[in-house]
């Protein structure tokens, strides 16, 4: 597989996603590369982290820019999956990433701010499935307000993706501090273990994205 995540908005937790991602492959026991495409290099700072974190095992990462199809290509030679970064910003990586990914993943907050992206954001989908129509896409729903007064705008954040043609996924990760703690040593909310709705949601999410 070659999972992208990205988006055309920061802050809905793109990078926090790709490396949950990679963690719950790992511990499935499958070989998998990190890759940073984000100009932050968030994840490959998070990477590093997690060499010196001794509770976790290490977990291969590698930037790369610009037009990364070729080199997607021949990373996926030597690795069986590949989650890539893209972070939340148009950029030549996201556009040629989504043309030979096997996924994308792209995060959404219920927010009028991330939401008002998304007309652009199927447009980028519609491009890269003319040339890779294997493509599977998917919006999720990210960091979503926990009072139940607040639910309505989860509903109407997916309603709105699927109007543009973006099939949003059924589970939703809510606003939780553990997300930013696992990233602050180099963990995931699945190591981390210090709040099991956050690991039922995050399982959730992986199992009905890579519809395992």
């Amino acid at each position: 597989m070659i999972i992208l995540v990205g988006g055309e908005k920061g802050g809905s937790g793109k990078s926090c996603l790709a490396q949950n991602l990679a963690v719950y492959l790992q511990m499935r026991g499958k070989d998998v590369l990190l890759v940073d495409c984000d100009p932050q290099h968030t994840s490959s700072d998070w990477a590093k982290e997690r060499e010196q974190n001794e509770a976790v095992a290490a977990l291969p990462c590698v930037i790369a820019n610009g037009n990364i199809r070729e080199t997607i290509a021949d990373l996926k030679k030597r690795y069986a999956n590949i989650v890539i970064d893209c972070g939340g910003h148009d950029s030549v990586a996201l556009r040629s990433g989504m043309t030979v990914a096997t996924h994308a993943l792209l995060p959404f907050r219920p927010k009028r701010r991330d939401l008002k992206t998304l007309e652009s954001v199927a447009e980028l989908v519609e491009l890269a499935l003319a040339v890779n129509p294997a493509l599977k896409a998917n919006a999720v729903i990210t960091q979503c307000p926990a009072m139940p007064s607040q639910f309505p705008r989860i509903a109407d954040a997916k309603a709105s993706c699927a109007s543009f043609g973006i099939e949003p996924l059924d589970a939703v990760t809510m606003n939780r501090n553990v997300y930013d703690d696992s990233d602050e040593d180099g963990s995931s909310v699945l190591e981390n273990g210090n709040d099991a709705k956050a690991v039922a949601e995050l399982m959730a999410m992986a199992n009905e994205f890579l519809e395992v």
